[in-house]
C-alpha cells in the first residue's frame, strides 16, 4: 500500500488556518524538503489577514507559492516584493536573513491560500550568503496535456528546467488536474523520491483514494502515479533525500545543533540584518 501523510490543522490567531503536512512523525522529510504548510483559504476583508512579524532564518531557502491572494515579503536584503498567484518567491537564507510577510487587499482576490515550503540545504552549503528570487507566472515553465496543466517551480523534471535557483537536485511544482484527465505515470529515478500533496479535490493511487490534506509518498525509483476523482490541485515535491540528519528549531535549519544555539544568541542579542522599516519582530519561543 502507498504511504501517506494527513496535514493537521493548527490557527495561528484570529482565525488564519494552516495545514502542516511536514515535519510528521512517519517522514521527517521529502527529498530536501523538510517544511509544508498549507495556508488559508482566509477571507481577505481588511488585507491584514496574515501579519508575520519580522523574524529569522538559517540553513535553508523558503518557497512561497500563491492560488489566491496577494502578500507582501520585506528582507534584510531590502527586497519588498509582492507575491500574486502562480508566482513564486525563493528565499535562501544561508548564514542568515531576517524578513517579514503581510497580506495585502486587493479587490481582485476575496480569500488568501497557498502553499510555502521549506528546503534544507546541503550542508557545505549552509552557511552561502542569503539571496532572493521572485518568478512571475510568465517565467515559470509550463507543461499542457489532456485536462492537465503543469507548472514547475523549481528543480527539473519532465524535460523542463525552471530558472529557479536551486542548491541540490530537486522537483517541485504546481499541478492543476481536471476530472478528464488521463491516470498519469511518471518514472522516478532511482535516487528520487516524492510526495504528492492534494491542495484541493480528491485523487486515486494505486487503488487508494486520497482527500484534500492528504500528501501521497513515493519511495526512490518508483512511478508517479495517479488520477483525479474530481478536479483538483495538487503539489509535487521531491528530489534526492537529504545525506544528514537535519536539525529544526523555529525557523532554523542546521547539520549542527551547535548552529541552531548560536543562531538563537544572535537573534536574542539583535544581531542578526536588520528588515528596513521594520521595527516590530518576533521573540524566540519560550
Amino acid at each position: 500500500m502507498t504511504k501517506s501523510l494527513i496535514g493537521h490543522s493548527k490557527d495561528l490567531g484570529d482565525n488564519f488556518i494552516i495545514r502542516r503536512v511536514l515535519p510528521a512523525l512517519e517522514k521527517r522529510s521529502v527529498g530536501p524538503f523538510v517544511f509544508f504548510d498549507h495556508f488559508g483559504p482566509v477571507p481577505v476583508v481588511t488585507g491584514e489577514e496574515l501579519v508575520v512579524r519580522a523574524h529569522p532564518h538559517i540553513g535553508l531557502a523558503t518557497i512561497t507559492f500563491l492560488y489566491d491572494g496577494v502578500i507582501t515579503h520585506r528582507d534584510s536584503l531590502a527586497v519588498e516584493m509582492d507575491i500574486r498567484p502562480n508566482e513564486t518567491n525563493w528565499m535562501v537564507a544561508g548564514n542568515g536573513i531576517v524578513h517579514s510577510e503581510r497580506s495585502k487587499f486587493d479587490p481582485k482576490y476575496e480569500v488568501l491560500e497557498g502553499i510555502q515550503t521549506w528546503i534544507a540545504l546541503p550542508k557545505e552549503k549552509e552557511t552561502i550568503s542569503p539571496s532572493f528570487q521572485h518568478l512571475s507566472e510568465s517565467e515559470i515553465p509550463l507543461w499542457k496535456g489532456n485536462g492537465i496543466t503543469f507548472r514547475l517551480l523549481g528543480g527539473k523534471f519532465l524535460g523542463l528546467e525552471s530558472k529557479a535557483v536551486v542548491h541540490s537536485p530537486l522537483f517541485y511544482a504546481d499541478i492543476d488536474l481536471k476530472m478528464e484527465s488521463d491516470p498519469i505515470e511518471w518514472n522516478l529515478s532511482s535516487e528520487e523520491e516524492a510526495g504528492l500533496y492534494i491542495a484541493r479535490g480528491a485523487i486515486e493511487s494505486e487503488g487508494e483514494s486520497y482527500a484534500m490534506g492528504s500528501m501521497v509518498l513515493f519511495e526512490k525509483g518508483t512511478k508517479v502515479s495517479f488520477k483525479a476523482k474530481q478536479n483538483s490541485r495538487l503539489m509535487l515535491l521531491g528530489g534526492e533525500p537529504l545525506k544528514e540528519k537535519r536539525h529544526l528549531y523555529w525557523n532554523f535549519v542546521a547539520t549542527d545543533q551547535s548552529s541552531i544555539e548560536e543562531a538563537k544568541e544572535r537573534w536574542a542579542k539583535d544581531e542578526f540584518p536588520k528588515v528596513p522599516g521594520e521595527t516590530d519582530r518576533i521573540p524566540l519561543p519560550n
